[in-house]
């Protein structure tokens, strides 16, 4: 009998498991998963421990949420016994401190997990490093005009002195299936013991660009996907119940799926069925009328402000024939193509390519003082790294090792 080969992870900053999912349907078996927030390691939880089994959990590490650091503090040992056991360490730090979506701050307190995701790698010391971050880490922080540290530089280098080779690119995963204009940077390392050739990590990028076309092709999918494609059957306009999960609110329910797209992440769920997640925001007329407005005359931000005389807001219409621009985590930023509305936390999951099975929990949204400890649904997803592309990195990882 031939035994096949067992290709391990661990997933650091886990979110609510998208990069998991990702790898699970590619073939890989997660050691353990870190994330600290306890929202988001409930969803992650309940789909991917609970529902798919998917971990195979070390007894040393309480299934619960935890912090990176509290983790290299009280298990040092047990991670060191790690060592060479790992084929990849997977998940990169938390990036508002160096988005350009949010303030960009060079002294960010969560700009200090990168220490401490180097120092679980000098840990655990894997074969293989896979590490997604915002466009914004490769560029320079300003500082009164002056150039501040560059987190990239930094991390490339740490990296190839404890022994890896390394090479980066910013990658659009828009051009892989997913309906966003989502721009990330991608670094992959491998260790130079197991690097025959001294550029797997360059071979990586050229696989993972070179087998996406047959990758989704053999899904039925596309590499290009606009935003009526991926959520036009979730429409408000399809009908509504009692949303299952919100006393007082309605979700909107499915019509026939329209495209492949649709019909692949709706795979094994009934049409009668209510979508999880789907929350209709209980809009005033006021705003209904604003949105309307905004829909029929095709407003962009600028237009949209100062024809309602609005100081301060970037709401932007979206377009049906283009994929969504980047997701933030806030839903007031986008008006939906074709309702006075804004989208659900479904509509959000859709453009992040998660499979409608995939269950959401905690709260729908937050806000005030809140906002430093919840991450609500929209955050969750908002968060995450797409599962299909990561599932295109988990194949061509699995292509690189056996080469």
């Amino acid at each position: 009998m031939i035994m096949k080969k067992k290709y391990t992870y661990i997933d650091l900053f886990a979110g609510c498991g998208g990069l998991s999912l990702g790898l699970l349907n590619s073939g890989w078996t997660g050691v353990f998963a870190i994330e600290k927030n306890c929202d988001a390691f409930e969803t992650l939880d309940y789909n991917l421990i609970k529902k798919k089994e998917h971990y195979e959990w070390p007894t040393w590490l309480p299934k619960k949420n935890h912090d990176i650091n509290q983790v290299l503090n009280n298990n040092r040992k047990n991670l060191i016994k790690l060592k060479g056991k790992i084929d990849l360490v997977a998940g990169g730090p938390p990036c508002q401190g160096f988005s350009y979506a949010g303030r960009r701050k060079e002294n960010d307190e969560r700009n200090k997990l990168i220490d401490s995701y180097l120092n679980f790698i000098e840990l655990v010391k894997p074969k293989f490093i896979f590490f997604e971050n915002v466009k914004g880490f490769t560029l320079e922080f300003k500082n009164n005009n002056e150039i501040g540290k560059n987190y990239s530089f930094d991390v490339i280098k740490k990296l190839c002195d404890l022994g890896y080779n390394i090479h980066g690119r910013l990658i659009d995963f828009s051009k892989y299936g997913v309906p966003q204009r989502r721009t990330r940077f991608i670094l992959v390392g491998v260790q130079k013991e197991f690097d025959k050739s001294d550029d797997m990590p360059k071979l990586f990028f050229e696989i993972l660009e070179k087998n996406k076309f047959d990758f989704l092709k053999n899904k039925g999918l596309t590499d290009f996907v606009t935003l009526e494609e991926a959520i036009s059957d979730l429409l408000e306009e399809n009908g509504t119940a009692s949303c299952p999960d919100s006393i007082g609110f309605k979700s909107a329910k499915y019509s026939n799926a329209k495209t492949s797209f649709q019909k692949y992440l709706r795979d094994g769920i009934l049409k009668e069925s209510i979508p999880d997640s789907h929350r209709l925001v209980n809009h005033s007329q006021e705003i209904k009328k604003r949105f309307q407005y905004a829909i029929d005359n095709n407003l962009g931000p600028k237009e949209y402000r100062t024809h309602f005389n609005l100081s301060k807001t970037g709401t932007k219409k979206l377009s049906a024939d283009d994929p969504a621009p980047t997701l933030t985590t806030l839903p007031d930023d986008y008006i939906h193509y074709q309702e006075p509305r804004v989208f659900t936390v479904r509509e959000f999951a859709r453009i992040q390519s998660f499979p409608d099975w995939y269950e959401f929990k905690g709260r729908y949204t937050t806000g005030g003082k809140l906002r430093v400890k919840q991450v609500p649904r929209y955050t969750q997803v908002g968060n995450a790294v797409p599962p299909l592309f990561a599932e295109i990195v988990g194949q061509s990882f699995k292509e690189i090792i056996n080469a």
